[in-house]
This record gives structure tokens, sequence and C-alpha cells, in this order.
């Protein structure tokens, strides 16, 4: 598609509005604005590209950027709906005329009676870090007009000191890199840093590109607040009913809740079992004697249920060997992991200290065993109020259970 093109047919470039959807309500609360160029033919091609192309002059993009925010503006003020209108800019554009182009038509539909706090502005995280400075600014001049600000995260992980620095009211963020044969709840730790770090300065987290049942599972247990995609609604061309989706979203969300309970009460019985067990048979072992005899009496016991054991103290010194099972079902000591500190496993000593404070044993999430690269849980149980007994649950024993994986 030809920019100079475009230019000469502004008339055929067309707003569509892509509904954002709150998991509290269910319902939709705002519009995100895409343009659209109609071809003579009369299909629709979408402009993104249009808008982050630099070699295209920047007075084209800006008078492309005024013309289709100006009719999703009308169409917002003549609705008079109580819902929010999400623009996206172009940061480097933005920056370079400081903002002038945007406030002056935000400030011109002001006057004759639009709420700003009814816009929310989308800038990438792609803008040159050299720039920050400036768009930090100015960010926080059109918050104080109450303008809302959306920061698409498109390297989520690299980009988590500039989201600190912009603290936007929103964070939004992709789902279309988890396809439809994986299962979402294995991938919940790809935005969990992001996650966390939007709750710590108020942000909410909008999930986009939903096309498919486990996308949008992935958005509700990564927190999402806000979600968007085809699985829920299009792009449309003019504002919907703000119940469209509440059907569906609420028999999803049942069923997520359902899973995850199944997930609890599953898990909950394990702990009840793996508890009694260790009672039981930490009362037929000898506190004297050495903690890889103390291992393999464990190993033993919980035959059914482990494939590793091991003993640490309270620093996350490992104080015995490995008792591991072989390809032979057998039990034998690995010498290696003794000696090794684990303190710098994500939640050691909060766990530590829940086991003191419970006296009963933990189960872990799942996560990948580096050696056996297959997904596993840890259970830990507090033998004296400084050792600790941790016992690694295979895949295959997870895998014959309802809710443990």
């Amino acid at each position: 598609m030809d920019p100079l093109e475009i230019m000469l047919n502004l008339d055929r470039v067309i707003p569509h509005y892509k509904p954002v959807i709150s998991a509290d309500s269910q319902m939709v609360v705002g519009y995100e604005v895409i343009a659209f160029f109609q071809e003579e033919g009369g299909s629709m091609e979408r402009m993104d590209w249009f808008f982050d192309d630099s070699s295209i002059p920047d007075e084209f993009r800006l008078e492309v950027n005024n013309y289709i925010h100006q009719q999703a503006i009308d169409r917002l003020m003549n609705e008079e709906q109580p819902i929010h209108l999400t623009i996206y800019y172009d940061a480097d554009l933005l920056i370079k005329d400081n903002g002038e182009s945007l406030l002056s038509i935000l400030h011109s539909n002001g006057e004759k009676g639009l709420d700003l706090h009814q816009i929310v502005i989308e800038i990438k995280d792609t803008y040159l870090i050299e720039q920050l400075d400036t768009l930090r600014n100015l960010i926080k001049y059109m918050k104080t007009l109450g303008i809302r600000i959306s920061l698409h995260m498109e390297q989520p992980n690299g980009s988590l000191d500039r989201l600190a620095i912009i603290q936007p009211n929103i964070v939004k963020v992709d789902t279309g890199f988890l396809k439809d044969d994986l299962l979402p709840h294995l991938y919940r730790d790809v935005h969990q840093s992001l996650s966390m770090l939007s709750r710590k300065i108020g942000a909410a987290l909008l999930f986009k590109g939903i096309s498919s049942y486990n996308q949008f599972n992935y958005a509700w247990r990564s927190g999402g607040q806000y979600y968007q995609g085809r699985y829920l609604k299009e792009p449309q061309a003019a504002f919907i009913e703000a119940d469209c989706c509440q059907e569906l979203i609420r028999t999803n969300f049942h069923q997520f809740v359902s899973f995850e309970r199944r997930k609890v009460k599953a898990q909950l019985k394990l702990m009840e079992q793996l508890n009694q067990k260790f009672k039981t048979t930490l009362m037929t072992i000898n506190p004297d004697n050495a903690y890889d005899d103390t291992i393999l009496s464990v190993g033993s016991a919980c035959n059914e249920l482990a494939f590793r054991v091991y003993i640490c103290n309270e620093e996350g010194i490992q104080l015995s060997s490995n008792a591991e099972k072989n390809t032979d079902g057998e039990w034998e000591l690995l010498q290696e992991g003794r000696n090794k500190n684990w303190s710098w496993r994500p939640y050691f000593f909060e766990n530590i200290m829940r086991m003191n404070v419970e006296k009963r044993g933990l189960l872990s999430d799942l996560y990948t065993d580096i050696e056996k690269d297959e997904l596993i849980r840890t259970y830990s149980y507090p033998i004296t109020d400084e050792l600790y007994v941790f016992l690694d649950v295979p895949y295959a024993y997870l895998y014959d259970q309802e809710g443990l994986l």
C-alpha cells in the first residue's frame, strides 16, 4: 500500500473499534481505535504499519493520526457511553513535537465536552533510551490532565526498567506466543515479573491477541484485568453492546475456577498423604542415624511418590547426599549433592518459615528439573526446627493424578 495513496484518499481511512473487556464486570469498558484503509475493490486493510514507519514523512503520519482520532472522538462524544477510548501514538512522533499535535486535538475536543479521563494514549516500549526523560515528562503532564497512559510491552522481560520509570496506568502484553496445544498454566511465569511490577506501580494488565480458550485462560491466570482478541470479539465498525461477551466470559471463568479448585484439592490430598507417610516413617527412624541412612529410609517409604530425596538445614545447605532411584527402581546415594547451597531458590526461606510455624510439609509449584528435564514438584517436610527433608515427585506420578499438572 502506497502512503501517498492514503494521503490522497483520507476519506477511505476508516476507524474500527477493538473492544476492551473488563474481568471485573465482564463488560465492554472501552475500545482501541484501529485504522483501516478501504481499497477500491472494497476490501479493508489494516494500517498499523503506517504509524510506525519512520520513512514516511512526519507530517503525513500526524495528519492521518489527527484524522482517524477525530473520527473516533466524534463517535465517543455522540454515543455518550461511560467508556474509554485508546488511541495509539508512535512515541518517537510524540516526542518530536512534544505532544503538541495530540494535545491540540484533545484540548479542542475538551472544550466541546470531551472528558479527558476517557482517553487512553498507547505507546510501545520500542522508543530509544535517550528519549526516556523527555517522554516521562510529557507523560507526567498528560496524566495531570486526566489522560491515562498504556504501555505496550513488546519485549516484557527487557523493558521492566522502562515500565518502572514511565509508570503507565495500563500495561499491555500479547498472548500470541502461547500456541493452542500448550497448557497455559505451565507458562504463567513468563509474565510473572511483569505482573508483580505492574501491581506495585498500580497499573492494570491488559492482555491482547486472545484467539483461543487456552490464551484466555493464560490471561486470567496471569492477573489480567482487561482482555482483547478475536476469541472474545473482533474489531467492529461501530460500538457494540456492552454485555456482548458476558455470557461467554462467565462460562469460561466458571471453568477456570472449577479447574483451579480441582487442582488445589489434588495438591492438598497429596500433601496430606505425604504428611501422614512422613509422620509414620520418621517415627521408625532413629534421630541419631546418619543423614544418608535417613534419606534412604524416606525414599523406600515413599517409593511410589519420589525419585530423589535429600536433607538441608535452615540456611539451605545440603547436609546429605542425594538418594536417587536408578533405572532399575533401586535407591542409591550420589555424593555430588552434598554441601550444595539451595538458598537462592525462589521462596526457599518463606517456605522454611512456613514449615516452622505450621509444623507440616509443603508442596511446590510445577517446575522443570534441570537434570531430568521434566516437570516435577518438590515436597519439603520439617524434621526438626533446623533440618528439612526434600522429596522430588516425578512427572510420571503427577501425570497419573488428576489436578497435579
